[in-house]
């Protein structure tokens, strides 16, 4: 959906997901996204973007864990409101995969 928006909007939330959490560092995106986003879906994308610093005031910082684990919570109300602020194109930093197995396929036996 990001890709069909030429990277530049997030897709509206679903339904159960009443909140849009930008991370502020890569290394907590890169953890989301291949140790949550991989098991849960299949693969996860890193991405980077840009927002107006003086819009970006209305939300605070939230440390939801560690030091380095730093969101923000953008209410999925105000999501339309947040890309309309999003400073050139959202771009894709790193995608995570499944691992491949390193064992060939075991071979099956017809009864």
């Amino acid at each position: 959906m990001v890709e069909a928006s030429g990277w530049r909007t997030w897709p509206p939330r679903l339904p159960d997901q009443p909140i849009f959490y930008p991370v502020l560092n890569e290394d907590y995106a890169i953890r989301i996204a291949r140790d949550w986003n991989v098991p849960a879906s299949g693969v996860g994308h890193v991405t980077r973007f840009e927002v107006e610093a003086a819009f970006l005031d209305r939300y605070p910082v939230r440390q939801a864990g560690g030091e380095t684990i730093l969101e923000l919570w953008v209410p999925a109300e105000e999501l339309t409101e947040f890309n309309r602020h999003i400073v050139g194109r959202i771009e894709l930093v790193r995608s995570f995969h499944p691992p491949q197995s390193t064992h060939p396929p075991q071979p099956t036996h017809a009864p």
